[in-house]
């Protein structure tokens, strides 16, 4: 496979394209993550992703191709973004906790004009927490650049989850079988 540019700073989709071991470059621009009211969300994830790409493609060789993502938490129809600060995340978890919620991440794939974009859904249960076991988190992990404030793979994730519904790795910010699978239809 030819090297692609993933246009994310995240390290977990770092770490995930070399666990798959698939070439790359990291090329990122400063995007704004705001996105139209109406959105359905699995649209809102797929809009933030491809405005991710759009910063990007000016940097790259035209025959480039770039893959770009962004991850949201879904609660009640409610998207839920990144923590504001200890107690945003408190609550956050406070609320996740003992319910099921979806993570969705939107991915786009752009060469030139011919662009592939979707969104992976994962459904994932909590156990009950305790308070004291989301201050412990939230204060050892600082979960504040994670959308729902917290991360799969981190002692919340070994401890706290009941049990995940899609692909694990969705979770940690990238559907990389399915990323695979769509980068070598290009």
């Amino acid at each position: 496979m030819d090297k692609i540019i993933l246009a994310s700073q995240s390290p977990r989709r770092k770490q995930l394209l070399e666990w798959a071991e698939i070439p790359f470059e990291i090329f990122v621009r400063e995007t704004d993550e705001s996105y139209p009211e109406g959105l359905n969300v699995d649209e809102v994830a797929v809009h933030i992703a491809r405005n991710k790409a759009l910063a990007v493609q000016d940097m790259v060789t035209s025959g480039s191709v770039i893959l770009a993502a962004d991850t949201i938490v879904v609660l009640d129809k409610r998207i839920i973004g990144k923590p504001k600060d200890r107690e945003d995340a408190l609550s956050i978890l406070s609320d996740l906790a003992g319910k099921m919620h979806a993570v969705i991440t939107g991915v786009v794939i752009r060469q030139h004009e011919k662009e592939i974009a979707f969104a992976d859904t994962t459904d994932v249960f909590f156990h009950e927490l305790s308070r004291e076991q989301i201050e412990f988190y939230v204060d050892k992990y600082k979960p504040f650049d994670k959308a729902g404030a917290y991360a799969i793979q981190e002692w919340i994730g070994v401890v706290g989850i009941k049990s995940v519904s899609g692909d694990f790795y969705n979770v940690m910010g990238l559907p990389v079988s399915r990323v695979v699978r769509e980068l070598n239809k290009f």
